[in-house]
């Protein structure tokens, strides 16, 4: 065995702390070079897309390999919330309501739409952590203004305490099966139209109006019922000139000190364009991160996520490394076999089927 193997070998089995960058894998199998870059001490975890769905079996093969290149477990995430943002849609995945399909149901019966959102995040959480995900950046929490591109039937209604009310239910559900909640966009995306995915959104409310009523869940709610924050690449210049993602005024002053937020916090994608005002990939990162950001997403990009691999200098402090491990599942991942003879997960299934089919209609 030569000194690289040996150093490889050594790499993979040593014990690292979760690292404050999320990578991604380009597509269903694990190649070497991904493995490589998943046991680089700055990584803390993957996030998948639809591109690295093939079948359930193939999912739960490529999961069980990430999580095996490091004797920590990484942290694997996807975007899967439900209506157009759902990565796996096929081979046994139940397909789920948009949220707004809930605040529907709220406006006829708020019990029942609570139980219903429930359902639809018990069923989302054990679908996936049976193929071995461990969180889902859901639930959206911006308000359905009607304005925005990129938020419209993602969000669950107009009203932050009914936004707060079916959030709390749906992260019941999730922790039913064993998974945290991710609360976004902090302080809020529904506001403005642009989609920061292709533009840098501006708002121009004051501070006092957005905490009034976009931030408002995230205060009902907190970190007893959000195991994680990710703030939005909007730009709200009579509050700071940065994004929220890269202010400190955002993040450190207002949503941890103010709103005595306890959680972690992940930067959104920094390959988007809300985030290139910024500057580099390396001064993007540098930026969350120093903003107070614990961990740092690059999506899409391998060459931008070796680059800032290679360049960024960052230590963790160890409150931040603790609060991502506590993110991690501690439920066993439930058996997709043992799902099916389940009779919560079927009850809920079966309310989530036709709340799907009654939003598509």
């Amino acid at each position: 065995m030569n000194q690289s193997m040996n150093s490889a070998h050594a790499q993979a089995h040593a014990i690292l702390p979760p690292g404050p960058v999320m990578v991604d894998v380009a597509g269903t199998e694990l190649t070497a070079a991904e493995a490589e870059r998943l046991r680089h001490p700055l990584v803390g975890g993957a996030i998948l897309f639809a591109r690295n769905f093939r079948s359930r079996e193939q999912l739960a093969s490529l999961t069980h390999a990430i999580h095996a290149a490091r004797s920590e477990p990484l942290l694997i995430a996807v975007d899967h919330e439900g209506g157009r943002v759902q990565r796996f849609r096929t081979d046994g995945f139940t397909v789920l309501p948009a949220m707004r399909t809930l605040g529907q149901r709220w406006e006829q019966d708020p019990l029942q739409a609570m139980q219903a959102a429930t359902d639809t995040g018990r069923v989302l959480a054990a679908e996936l952590r049976a193929c071995g995900v461990d969180l889902s950046f859901t639930p959206v929490l911006d308000l359905d203004f009607g304005a925005s591109r990129v938020i419209r039937d993602r969000a669950f209604h107009r009203d932050p305490r009914v936004v707060a009310m079916l959030a709390r239910a749906l992260a019941q559900g999730l922790a039913l099966a064993g998974m945290a909640a991710c609360g976004k966009h902090f302080p809020g995306h529904g506001h403005v139209e642009a989609d920061s995915h292709h533009e840098i959104p501006v708002d121009d409310r004051t501070l006092e109006q957005v905490l009034d009523e976009d931030a408002m869940p995230y205060r009902w709610l907190g970190d007893a019922v959000l195991g994680a924050v990710m703030p939005a690449h909007v730009i709200y210049p009579r509050v700071d000139k940065h994004p929220a993602g890269f202010s400190r005024k955002w993040v450190t002053a207002v949503l941890r000190k103010r709103l005595q937020y306890g959680g972690v916090v992940f930067s959104d994608d920094l390959t988007m364009e809300g985030a290139a005002v910024a500057g580099d990939i390396h001064d993007r990162a540098l930026a969350a991160l120093r903003a107070g950001c614990d961990m740092v997403l690059v999506c899409n990009r391998p060459d931008l996520a070796d680059t800032l691999l290679e360049r960024l200098a960052w230590q963790p402090e160890a409150a931040s490394v603790a609060r991502i491990r506590a993110l991690k599942p501690r439920l066993a991942s439930p058996d997709w076999a043992g799902l099916q003879s389940d009779p919560g997960y079927q009850k809920a299934r079966k309310t989530v089927r036709a709340l799907a089919r009654a939003g598509a209609a």
